[in-house]
């Protein structure tokens, strides 16, 4: 899993011209935001977050709060201590109530290296595959990370904190914060695996973390692959939502269900172009050329997401050689 997402992000920052020392997004001076959504359930985002996502920028990690009578729930515990603290300083404000539960929706750093900052009784909740991987590769994660997200930016202290309460394959988790029940969900593959999925069925709010990144223009990455099962995925999500349920996306600001079409119908395009392409025995370099997608090419990163990750993702997981 990581292999993949490691030289994904390698060519992202070799096609956009940035050095180890000047990461897409720095650590060290994201400021965070929140937004209500409803009474006990907040959005937390970076500031400049909706102008980046309105061109397709890169927006650090977004977050959120689910707070009920017993205690409140935190959404993914951000990239180092300095941004943990913000998300913790905001809960304090808004729920004056302890963290009681913190949700790592994947493996990635900026998700889940803040566990280790949090409060000693905070249950820490992952799916099994991604404590497996903290728990077995994070000194190569952490040098991978710092090459990225670039050395000075408090990587090089994290310590593994991982899993308490683990979310099995296929399953949910629901937890009662007092008035109030959340679900941890497991829909299916969705990007690099081991993707966990909350939802507070009250507010209709759900948090996607990296399977969504952010609404239009915004794209999905087929980090490891499985076109089929990603939009196996993301269609059982939305069948799943009711119409005004919100999305917070793992980079961006909430969106709406309907907004998830925009990824579905990206996807989709995908899959039938490159079915198409395979059936005329193209090439994996003639398949990239045939399958421009103009009409998706908004997205900031589409110059590398979509020719030098997606198309390839798709071409070898139908078929394609």
């Amino acid at each position: 899993m990581k292999r993949n997402l490691r030289g994904a992000l390698i060519a992202l920052a070799c096609s956009l011209g940035v050095q180890a020392a000047e990461p897409i997004w720095d650590g060290n001076t994201v400021e965070m935001v929140s937004e209500k959504l409803a009474d006990g359930v907040y959005a937390y985002y970076a500031g400049n977050a909706r102008e980046l996502n309105a061109k397709g920028g890169a927006a650090a990690t977004s977050s959120g709060l689910i707070v009920g009578s017993k205690g409140a729930l935190l959404v993914d515990t951000m990239l180092n201590r300095r941004l943990n603290a913000q998300v913790q300083q905001l809960s304090r404000k808004l729920g004056a109530k302890p963290i009681l539960y913190a949700v790592n929706t994947s493996a990635h750093g900026d998700h889940a290296y803040g566990n280790m900052y949090l409060p000693a009784g905070t249950v820490v909740i992952q799916h099994a595959q991604t404590r497996r991987y903290m728990d077995q590769h994070l000194a190569d994660d952490k040098a991978f990370m710092i090459k990225n997200f670039g050395a000075g930016r408090g990587i090089e202290e994290i310590e593994a904190r991982t899993g308490d309460l683990l979310v099995a394959p296929g399953g949910t988790v629901t937890l009662d914060l007092g008035g109030r029940t959340v679900d941890v969900i497991d829909f299916g593959f969705a990007q690099t695996g081991g993707d966990l999925w909350v939802w507070e069925p009250q507010a209709k709010v759900l948090w996607s973390g990296n399977p969504v990144i952010a609404g239009k223009p915004a794209l999905p990455w087929l980090l490891d692959g499985h076109l089929v099962a990603t939009l196996e995925t993301l269609r059982r999500v939305y069948d799943f939502l009711p119409a005004d349920a919100r999305i917070v996306p793992g980079h961006g600001v909430p969106i709406g269900k309907e907004d998830l079409k925009w990824h579905i119908d990206y996807l989709a395009t995908i899959e039938a172009q490159v079915r198409t392409a395979i059936a005329q025995g193209l090439s994996l370099e003639q398949t990239v050329k045939q399958v421009a997608m103009p009409e998706f090419g908004g997205y900031a990163l589409f110059g590398w997401v979509h020719p030098g990750l997606n198309v390839p993702a798709a071409y070898k997981d139908l078929g394609g050689k």
